[in-house]
């Protein structure tokens, strides 16, 4: 097997599914970058590599929908060390702005170097001579320098999705120098927003010691690497065909019916994370139907939480707090027949999650920190009619793209009352201002863009 473009993600791009009569088969994996790359991994002979996303022995190479499925197996030892412990135990606390503590075990760092092996392995067996390689985000930030060691004639790129912490963060690491140096195996490192990547520049400059210049990083040996902004987008024009599907528009005709057609459906769609500010987002609402702002009959807020890392303890704690604040709130506020929240815990597909976006008013995206937000910008390509008002949190890499959204400091829970309040009370003509202009953004950048835009800079090398 020789493939001209491996993409490296901890997950593959296709989910096991168990058919009724119990044989096993697989699934597209929902999500934009799949959509993006699957037309130029089959124009080039692509290769994607990553973990099935449960514990399994070793597994063949196998081809879906035109591409080769390249598994990588992990043990139970290492899902537990390396991916919620190294990955989501410490950097991703870290990397959003300490919203929680980070942990520092040196045995889910050893882990996550040797996955990191594994993987770069795998990617070093499956490339052609001279290929492309895309390591995917911040699981995988050894890849590069691995790679570059086993296959120095390919040409690698590095996308981080999340994002890139300030010197004085990152800097709390233990292995802030190893990880440093593992990216930049990478020609192109790839970051959503134009501070990740000045962060980036300046700390090898601090903690590795090469010389910098602007963007670029020059190393010892000559090599040049350089590290850009290429904020991700969604696939806009499958939301825009999915909101005009007639059983869609049927169905958030029929949502708003179940919550008993209140004036205002307030919407706010996250993974069950405490970076996605979903209790303060939820405490401002509460507060404006206490203060008579509005009533239960006037507006209803429709929180969907998506199921996430379950086994670790934070995740744990946030659901209970969650869920015990919506009933307190219900319990205080709510009429017969007219909760004023309706909290869902759970995960839908795309067809209802599309006319969710269509039955809501008001979009609430109030993360403490968020790389980009994908949710923000799928609620706008589904508003087809420029209707509906978009309450985004300043800490969201959308914001510097969806500049018309009610912009909040979601830290500032009387801000965001106020602003849920201006989204709730402003005029039609004022929504379609706002949302036309956003629309035109999504559209003239979407995710294939993003994704060529990537591997042109890439290949310029």
């Amino acid at each position: 097997m020789s493939a001209d473009l491996v993409v490296v993600a901890n997950r593959l791009p296709v989910d096991r599914v168990v058919a009724d009569d119990g044989s096993t088969g697989w699934r597209r994996s929902p999500g934009g970058l799949v959509s993006a790359l699957l037309p130029v991994m089959q124009a080039n002979h692509g290769a994607w590599i990553g973990w099935t996303g449960g514990h399994d022995r070793e597994m063949d190479p196998f081809e879906e929908e035109g591409i080769t499925l390249v598994p990588v197996a992990l043990s139970a030892t290492e899902v537990e060390e390396y991916y919620e412990g190294f990955s989501n135990d410490t950097l991703w606390p870290l990397y959003h702005d300490l919203v929680a503590k980070p942990s520092f075990h040196r045995e889910w760092w050893e882990a996550y170097q040797r996955v990191n092996q594994r993987f770069a392995e795998k990617a070093a067996e499956v490339a052609a001579q001279g290929a492309t390689v895309w390591v995917q985000d911040y699981q995988l930030q050894l890849v590069p320098a691995i790679l570059r060691t086993l296959r120095p004639d390919l040409k690698i790129g590095f996308y981080l999705h999340i994002p890139f912490p300030p010197t004085e963060l990152f800097s709390q690491l233990p292995w802030r120098r190893e990880l440093l140096e593992g990216l930049l195996g990478a020609d192109l490192v790839g970051f959503q927003m134009p501070g990740g990547a000045a962060n980036f520049v300046r700390l090898v400059k601090q903690r590795v010691g090469h010389r910098t210049h602007r963007d670029r990083v020059q190393l010892p040996d000559g090599r040049i690497v350089r590290a850009q902004a290429f904020p991700i987008s969604i696939d806009t024009q499958r939301y825009e065909s999915l909101a005009r599907d007639e059983a869609v528009v049927s169905r958030a005709q029929e949502i708003r019916e179940q919550l008993g057609n209140p004036a205002t459906v307030f919407l706010g769609i996250d993974r069950l994370d405490y970076t996605k500010g979903i209790y303060a987002r939820l405490r401002a609402f509460s507060e404006l139907i206490h203060d008579g702002e509005f009533s239960v009959e006037d507006a209803v807020f429709v929180q969907v939480a998506t199921p996430s890392r379950e086994r670790v303890d934070q995740y744990r704690q946030m659901r209970d707090e969650i869920e015990r604040l919506v009933g307190r709130i219900n319990g205080d506020l709510g009429r017969l027949g007219r909760p004023p929240i309706s909290y869902l815990h759970s995960s839908y597909p795309i067809e209802e999650m599309a006319a969710l976006y269509r039955a809501a008013d008001v979009m609430v995206v109030t993360p403490f920190r968020d790389g980009m937000n994908l949710v923000a910008k799928e609620y706008v390509a589904c508003r087809t009619d420029n209707t509906g008002a978009l309450v985004l949190s300043e800490f969201a890499g959308a914001a510097a793209e969806l500049r018309q959204a009610y912009l909040v400091n979601p830290y500032d829970i009387n801000g965001m009352k106020a602003q849920m309040l201006a989204a709730y009370h402003a005029s039609a003509a004022e929504r379609t201002k706002r949302m036309r202009a956003m629309r035109r953004t999504i559209s003239q950048h979407d995710v294939a863009r993003w994704a060529s835009s990537f591997l042109r800079a890439l290949k310029a090398y």
